[in-house]
């Protein structure tokens, strides 16, 4: 078992993913990076929705690993990608995710200022 410390100290903060049937798409310039209608939805608080996209739905030779890293008391440790010849630290994981968070291990969420995010 491996529990978010953050919410042992804010039992009140609201995280919650779901399956999304919308079609997310994510485009650097005029490529399409991502294209997925198998997203997981995460509202959190009153941040902006994000959405994580499995990796088989990305150009995954696109991206590079980056040596940035950041932690989340809620979500757990978080790596991050960057565009080839793009953006850096663009794309983010939570790739061993605290046992709350499971919905999104693995998958990729993208900074809408670093690639252009649609929700159709």
């Amino acid at each position: 078992m491996n529990p978010a410390p953050g919410f042992k100290k804010r039992p009140d903060h609201r995280i919650t993913t779901v399956r999304s049937p919308r079609r997310v798409q994510v485009r650097v310039g005029d490529e399409v990076i991502a294209d997925t209608r198998n997203a997981v939805e995460m509202k959190e608080g009153d941040y902006p929705v994000v959405y994580y996209i499995p990796r088989d739905d990305v150009k995954m030779e696109r991206l590079e690993r980056s040596s940035h890293h950041t932690y989340c008391p809620f979500k757990g440790d978080a790596s991050y990608y960057s565009f080839v010849g793009g953006p850096e630290n663009a794309v983010w994981s939570y790739e061993q995710p605290y046992d709350e968070m499971t919905a999104i291990r693995g998958l990729l969420a993208f900074y809408p200022d670093k690639a252009a995010i649609s929700v159709t």
